[in-house]
């Protein structure tokens, strides 16, 4: 109920809302992602944890957004393309969840990350974007159009 509410404010507020699909745009962002991805990598050899936090964490989100473009979604709300995940799509969010308050937590001080905490991290993220490019690369029409009626009547 409470995902709800904070969908509906930034749907009147228009932040979040319905677009045409664009499949240009989609490309845009899964390239993004895969260039973040590997950036993140090479920080991560440079024992870089922060900043590979971050950059793991934008190319999981560039995915997710790569997603809502392709179904003609707008969101300008880091929170609400990943609660969309769930409430449209059906999509397990937890691990963005996750995700994110920890790129959240590279903003302080004490901003404390093990190296094998991150290698888990970059591992879920890896297994988070291919699963995701695969649920991208086989939306049909129908289906497209299927989850574009489902964000209406979600705010119905």
């Amino acid at each position: 109920m409470k995902n709800a509410r904070f969908l509906i404010k930034l749907k009147k507020e228009g932040k979040i809302n319905l677009i045409a699909p664009s499949e240009e745009v989609k490309e845009s962002y899964l390239k993004d992602s895969e260039s973040y991805f590997i950036s993140s990598k090479m920080l991560f050899k440079e024992i870089r944890l922060k900043e590979s936090t971050q950059l793991i964490y934008f190319s999981v989100y560039y995915s997710i957004l790569a997603l809502l473009f392709r179904t003609g979604i707008k969101s300008e709300n880091h929170l609400a393309s990943i609660i969309l995940l769930k409430e449209i799509f059906s999509l397990d969010n937890s691990f963005v969840l996750i995700l994110q308050k920890k790129r959240v937590g590279t903003y302080y001080p004490d901003f404390n990350l093990q190296k094998q905490e991150f290698v888990q991290l970059i591992q879920k993220a890896e297994d988070f974007n291919i699963n995701l490019l695969d649920f991208i690369s086989k939306l049909t029409n129908e289906e497209i159009k299927s989850y574009r009626n489902k964000f209406t009547c979600f705010f119905k």
